[in-house]
């Protein structure tokens, strides 16, 4: 990842580890059940673990059993390694890896707090990028992830390090956003657009490529058909492919304007003059032209070591 964009995107998910954003937010929950939490799921993890930035469930579709060994890429406020841990049970581990320092904090917070004022025991957060873990070879049994890797510029090296860490038959179960086809120049380019997890994801049928390529097995990258336009329902959220809106249709986001110093701002030419809300106004405005339907999808993704 380049370093202006690695900054834009810790500032921007500083911003949302910093916010307000929780499960107690009606928004909030109605993202996170949109693309596949159930309530009680929600209910049994701390709220503020939930911020509205998934894209799937990754925890739904990972056939996690006790004593298992799972790590979550870019784990955020620890919603899917609180999910993980109570699925792997006391003699598992659940193992979160995020870049963004208020994350980690906040995760490493909501693991002391609990739910209902019992702390996790068997869960662990570590500051670190995807593409470099802190985890020993043939370590892991399962990696998750949800909504993140579209955000690693050198994907390949993110590959290779999950096949590092997975024990042999480890297994891949993770949601992310891919391309159906080419964008538009315009979102291509966007900072915006790369920091709202579009700009940087990658064909469907290259996912699958680059996977097999790092020496995986029995690799499927499935279109789960969800709406991406759900993320319209969370009012002001700051997160992966999430404009704040006034309305929705079936047809294209119909997103509130904006008036930005990077309306819109090359990713080569990404400056201080963009802050996270800033960033959040562009790609609101740039997605009240486009329908991100059209272009993205929320995939399923499974491999094999």
């Amino acid at each position: 990842m380049s370093e202006n964009i690695e900054q834009a995107v810790r500032s921007k998910y500083g911003e949302i580890a910093n916010s307000a954003l929780s499960s107690e937010q009606d928004g909030v929950r109605a993202v996170a059940e949109a693309f596949g939490y159930t309530p009680e799921e929600l209910a049994s993890i701390p709220a503020e673990a939930n911020m509205g930035l998934s894209c799937g469930n990754p925890t739904a579709t990972a056939n996690l059993r006790e004593g298992e060994t799972v790590v979550d890429l870019g784990s955020g406020g620890g919603l899917d390694v609180f999910l993980a841990a109570a699925k792997v049970g006391s003699t598992g581990r659940a193992i979160g890896i995020d870049m963004t320092p208020e994350m980690v904090e906040r995760a490493r917070r909501n693991a002391e707090h609990g739910n209902n004022g019992e702390p996790f025991t068997n869960v662990e957060f570590y500051l670190a990028t995807i593409d470099r873990l802190p985890l020993p070879d043939n370590s892991v049994d399962c990696v998750i992830s949800n909504c993140v890797i579209n955000l690693a510029s050198d994907k390949t090296a993110v590959f290779r390090e999950i096949a590092r860490v997975l024990k042999p038959g480890g297994r891949v179960a993770v949601s992310d956003i891919a391309l159906k086809k080419e964008l538009p120049a315009e979102l291509a380019n966007d900072i915006a657009a790369y920091t709202g997890c579009i700009a940087g994801a990658i064909p469907i049928p290259d996912y699958k490529r680059g996977l097999l390529e790092a020496g995986f097995s029995n690799v499927e990258v499935v279109d789960s058909a969800a709406d991406l336009n759900a993320y319209a329902k969370l009012e002001n959220q700051s997160g992966c492919c999430s404009p704040p809106a006034e309305s929705t249709s079936t047809a294209k986001v119909v997103a509130t304007t904006a008036t930005t110093c990077c309306a819109p701002t090359p990713v080569a030419a990404v400056s201080s003059c963009c802050s996270p809300s800033e960033l959040r106004e562009n790609l609101s405005e740039l997605l009240g032209r486009y329908n991100v339907n059209d272009y993205a999808a929320s995939v399923k993704v499974y491999a094999v070591k």
